[in-house]
């Protein structure tokens, strides 16, 4: 990796953990400020994820876990809410970067892509709907609502994915390292319990 990379992966780490924006803006703005334009300088996201770990434990170590043991367990207690549709854990809070700023993500693999809507409509849950990009190149429906989380004493945005039932057969392969990209709740239950 070069200088330039290495300064981008490490002025990004800063702008993902103070202010919470995902690995691809933040790059980008991390360039920007650094006057660095090439974009062939610009880390993978390892490298940024890596640079977000070593930022949160000079910086983090005394907030950041209690902080992502809240988001995990308000993330397990909605995959429990919406077991139904075979939720799986994803980005900053599965990873392990996440910090209060930082949003839930579920990917709920439904047979009806309305199933989830309707489950929410009838208890009452306010949401909006968005899109995301999907596993085919399609985009698929987003359902992002704002969730209470006591533990933290403040209100967290849950971003809840729609896909198909049979986008989960290919969900749990792990990447080039051996790192799954999501998880179930028994997964996710199973890094609580290695916090405890």
């Amino acid at each position: 990796m070069s200088s330039a990379s290495i300064e981008i992966a490490h002025t990004a780490a800063r702008i993902v953990v103070e202010e919470g924006m995902e690995y691809g803006p933040a790059k980008r703005r991390a360039a920007k400020q650094l006057g660095l334009t090439g974009r062939g300088d610009l880390p993978d996201n390892d490298q940024v994820e890596s640079a977000v770990f070593e930022y949160l434990q000079v910086f983090c170590a005394d907030t950041q876990p209690a902080e992502l043991r809240a988001l995990r367990e308000l993330a397990a207690l909605w995959m429990e809410r919406l077991a139904e549709f075979r939720p799986h854990l994803t980005g900053a809070v599965w990873r392990g970067t996440a910090t209060r700023l930082n949003d839930i993500h579920l990917q709920l693999y439904c047979d009806d892509s309305k199933s989830a809507e309707i489950m929410l409509l009838n208890q009452g849950v306010d949401y909006d709907v968005g899109s995301a990009p999907g596993p085919r190149g399609q985009p698929v429906d987003r359902l992002s609502l704002t969730v209470p989380c006591p533990a933290l004493n403040e209100p967290i945005g849950l971003h809840l994915t729609i896909l198909d039932a049979d986008d989960l057969r290919g969900a749990l392969k792990p990447d080039a390292q051996g790192r799954s990209e999501r998880g179930d709740l028994p997964a996710l239950r199973r890094l609580l319990d290695i916090a405890s």
